[in-house]
């Protein structure tokens, strides 16, 4: 049986794990088993084994502070790739989507603090309606195909890589403890000797791998969050191939972790944060200021945050227009970004983790806008393209 199943199941297995939206649907699995889990007689079990320590650490905060700082790590390669040779090499196009990125930060934070206006204690919720989760966006682009552009792809994966970037920034500033000095320095000479090796051309991994370790337990110690290690790490990693290397230490290095992380760190995680407790909810758990923030934050907010930034930026002739690409096209494109969900739990873990109720309610917040700008935006994107189709032979002329 096994002998006749493998033929057909392996490159099927094979086809879909290299499609733009496995990473997605896998991510979704794990977020609805949560669900499931958090909402069944194996709740207390579920909540029993995420806050059971291990090692100084929950089991929780181990996949929160620790395996996800792999997923940082593959961000910050996938920046410096595009940076370098990408979609966004030169500073022309990297002009759209930055600007774009920037305002689809800052209009979701101000509408979260205008609904959380007179609830000073949620002010601090303001990061978590301002990220894109770039793997459930691509996914949606991927579900409609040959609908979509290829340069709406590019726009889309520019604004996202940028957004990560632009979060990482607020956690690193906005979100973390008070700051243990003499960890602090021990992080900054571990640094300075990756940046060393780096200018050093010093191509083997190890060592760069070692010392990413050491330099994410003195992040952890030092009241800086923990996953910031991966960033720096990947911005040290080599990008370039020396004599006798197939693949530069940065390829290598992505190549590795890249479905580890897609296929195993993010839907754990997704199981691990996204068990809204549904039992006992009311109408005001729905309908609170704190998820309400986040979810128009998300649905309104990061659309007219981007869209609105790249018309401006278009009229003003700080960058061109896409070639192929249509306003409405682009409009659709902008709610997709309103999918927050991975980067967006991640913030709301941190800044609100010590609070169940409150944690809840940030779940429930992503959840409703993710889906809503997933809606809307596959919705628009629809509408306002045409499946590409193959021309139509022209008829041949008659003999004779």
């Amino acid at each position: 049986m096994r002998a006749v199943l493998n033929p057909l199941a392996a490159p099927m297995f094979q086809r879909f794990l290299r499609s733009e939206s496995a990473a997605a649907v896998v991510l979704l699995g794990g977020t609805l088993l949560a669900v499931l889990v958090a909402n069944s007689p194996l709740h207390s079990t579920y909540d029993h084994i995420l806050h059971r320590h291990v090692v100084g650490l929950s089991v929780q905060h181990w996949i929160n502070d620790g395996l996800m700082a792999l997923f940082f790590l593959l961000v910050g390669m996938e920046i410096k790739q595009e940076l370098r040779t990408g979609a966004l090499s030169t500073w022309r196009s990297r002009a759209l989507p930055g600007f774009a990125a920037l305002g689809g930060m800052i209009v979701p934070a101000i509408i979260f603090l205008l609904v959380n206006r007179n609830a000073e204690a949620l002010h601090k919720g303001w990061g978590i309606p301002t990220a894109t989760d770039i793997a459930f966006a691509i996914g949606a682009l991927a579900f409609l195909g040959s609908r979509v552009p290829a340069n709406i792809r590019v726009v889309l994966v520019g604004i996202a890589i940028l957004d990560d970037l632009l979060a990482i920034v607020v956690i690193a500033i906005f979100y973390s403890g008070s700051l243990a000095i003499a960890w602090v320095l021990a992080a900054a000479l571990i640094v300075a000797v990756l940046a060393r090796m780096n200018a050093r051309h010093v191509s083997r991994l190890l060592p760069y791998l070692v010392l990413g370790g050491l330099l994410w337990f003195c992040l952890l110690q030092s009241g800086l969050h923990a996953t910031l290690a991966g960033v720096i790490l990947a911005l040290a990693i080599p990008a370039e191939s020396t004599a006798g290397q197939h693949r530069s230490p940065l390829t290598t290095t992505e190549h590795a972790i890249d479905r580890w992380v897609n296929f195993a760190i993010l839907p754990l995680f997704g199981f691990a944060n996204a068990g809204i407790v549904l039992g006992g909810m009311t109408r005001h758990d729905l309908i609170g200021t704190l998820p309400l923030g986040i979810a128009l934050g998300l649905f309104l907010g990061k659309p007219l945050g981007i869209f609105g930034t790249m018309r401006l930026v278009v009229r003003l002739r700080i960058a061109p227009m896409p070639a192929g690409v249509s306003w409405r096209q682009l409009g659709g494109m902008a709610m997709l970004c309103g999918i927050g969900f991975t980067m967006s739990l991640f913030i709301g873990s941190l800044a609100f983790d010590a609070d169940p109720q409150l944690m809840n309610a940030v779940r429930i917040g992503v959840i409703a806008g993710s889906l809503a700008s997933a809606t809307a935006g596959t919705l628009a994107l629809r509408r306002a393209t045409r499946p590409v189709s193959s021309p139509v032979p022209a008829p041949q002329a008659a003999e004779g």
